[in-house]
């Protein structure tokens, strides 16, 4: 609901019941009530355990939340549903000054959203009332504008009349329009009552109010006049399959289009049909891990998709640039990508295009997935498509992890030694000789938890094992780093063949994340 890079022109206050705690945004507790003004981090936050009331325990709550716009305050609050469900209790949980004006808008949507991220929970609203008064404006005019038409005779106070001819004048005035309206109508009365016998107007279609973030369609002018004519200026970067450029749409939200190259959009094989409906089947997934895409454009030539934009950019140059980021970033960001791959392979889908530079930072530093592969595999069935693809995703998250535990590239040709050139060779030769901590980047110091980082890669080692040995699925390798189940013993040395398919050339069609139970 709330968007970090538009928050500047889509404007949104929120009053947040949280269930989780959440340290990197100042949460106090899991058990607290938030105000949000156009940020995920609350402004106020209260702690509703001191008044008793505890958010999941299953039972009913019912919330009061007011705001005086003249007075700028606002009072929250909160009771159970054993008391009146008319009157709010005595005592807010929440009573103080607050200035929401900077954050509204004259036409705002007003509504409810939820989450419960990796929890298991039930969000119901059983019912709802708002309500709103506005005082009227009364528009005098003033004196000087009522001086300039009254024209005083004798006596102040008094005004001449006018002379009677004047009136006449107006009288007549006043009839002749009247007979020329009646005319008028009498005359495209009879003109749409002969129209009608021949022919059904239909209605003009009223334009229902779309969500100012739903994904659409771009024209390419549009597009053209957000990027400057795909200036230079605006270049982000480029890969093997488009160029990557910044712009600004017309609402003044910050986007990232992504125009594909000719030598893609016309390789051998190429739907260009399917291709878009999987950009548009993916458009409409959203998790907070997942970059959210805006739209699409496509003509004859080109095609192009419209992310979110990030101010902080994408991780590789984070990783591998001039700064050095701490392990618990790094830990954090290895968490998003993963619950974030283990959500689209839930629904079906697959991001096949995993890298470092595929992953973008947003303003709190959480990790968000996005410049999806868009890859289609021929004419296979979409089952088999969808089971190589997430197998594919679990083996290039496994490189993934070594990277950014080791604070470098899978492949190095600067190295001096020819043997620590390729990252996952080199992680599997220090596992066998049980040297696992020389794969941590050093640049880290001492400020970083070994057992974590060596964990971690040993996840990563666990991802590129051969579907038919033990690689597992994106929803166990979540369970992994969140300490809820033991990691698998690793082989003593590395398998013969490490592909995203099993080196009996079968398919990831038979994996079943049960195998671990």
């Amino acid at each position: 609901m709330l968007n970090d890079a538009c928050q500047d022109d889509y404007k949104a206050i929120a009053v947040e019941f949280d269930t989780r705690l959440n340290p990197e945004f100042g949460d106090p507790n899991d058990n607290h009530v938030g105000i949000n003004l156009g940020t995920i981090v609350s402004t106020k936050t209260i702690n509703a355990s001191d008044v008793g009331i505890f958010l999941d325990d299953g039972s009913v709550h019912r919330a009061w939340i007011g705001y005086d716009g003249s007075r700028r305050w606002m009072e929250i609050h909160l009771g159970s549903d054993g008391g009146s469900k008319d009157s709010p209790p005595s005592k807010p949980i929440f009573s103080g000054p607050l200035d929401l004006s900077p954050f509204l808008n004259e036409y705002m949507f007003v509504g409810f959203s939820a989450s419960t991220g990796n929890h298991t929970q039930i969000h119901s609203v059983l019912s709802w009332n708002f309500s709103s008064t506005s005082r009227a404006f009364l528009w005098m005019p003033s004196v000087e504008t009522c001086q300039s038409n009254i024209i005083v005779h004798g006596r102040a106070g008094t005004t001449s009349a006018e002379p009677p001819g004047t009136f006449l004048i107006f009288v007549a005035v006043l009839v002749l329009v009247l007979a020329v309206v009646l005319s008028l109508y009498y005359n495209s009365g009879r003109k749409s009552t002969e129209i009608s016998e021949t022919s059904i107007v239909l209605p003009e279609k009223k334009q229902r109010p779309r969500p100012p973030n739903k994904p659409r369609c771009f024209t390419i002018s549009e597009l053209s006049l957000a990027t400057l004519s795909f200036s230079e200026y605006e270049f982000l970067g480029s890969g093997s399959r488009g160029v990557y450029y910044r712009g600004k749409l017309l609402n003044g939200c910050q986007v990232a289009v992504k125009r594909f190259s000719f030598q893609f959009l016309y390789s051998q094989g190429f739907d260009r049909r399917r291709f878009l409906k999987e950009i548009k089947g993916i458009s409409r997934v959203r998790h907070p891990n997942l970059v959210p895409i805006r739209g699409w454009c496509q003509d004859q030539k080109e095609t192009m998709v419209v992310y979110e934009f990030f101010p902080n950019g994408s991780l590789d140059k984070w990783l591998f640039g001039v700064g050095v980021l701490p392990w618990t970033r790094r830990f954090k960001v290895v968490k998003d990508v993963a619950e974030a791959l283990s959500f689209l392979h839930s629904n079906q889908l697959s991001h096949k295009n995993l890298k470092t530079t595929s992953v973008f930072l947003d303003i709190s530093f959480r990790a968000v997935l996005g410049d999806f592969g868009f890859v289609l595999c021929g004419a296979e069935s979409k089952r088999f498509e969808s089971a190589v693809s997430q197998s594919a995703d679990v083996f290039e998250f496994g490189l993934f992890v070594l990277e950014v535990v080791g604070g470098r590239q899978r492949l190095e040709a600067e190295l001096g030694q020819l043997e620590e050139r390729d990252l996952l060779d080199f992680a599997w030769r220090m596992h066998e000789i049980d040297e696992m901590a020389r794969v941590v980047d050093k640049r880290m110091g001492t400020v970083i938890n070994l057992e974590q980082a060596i964990r971690v890669t040993q996840i990563g080692l666990l991802c590129t094992l051969n579907v038919t040995k033990g690689r597992p699925c994106m929803e166990q390798v979540v369970q992994f780093l969140c300490m809820e189940r033991p990691i698998p013993e690793l082989p003593q040395s590395r398998p013969v063949a490490l592909f995203p398919y099993s080196s009996t050339g079968a398919l990831c069609t038979g994996y079943s994340c049960a195998s671990f139970k």
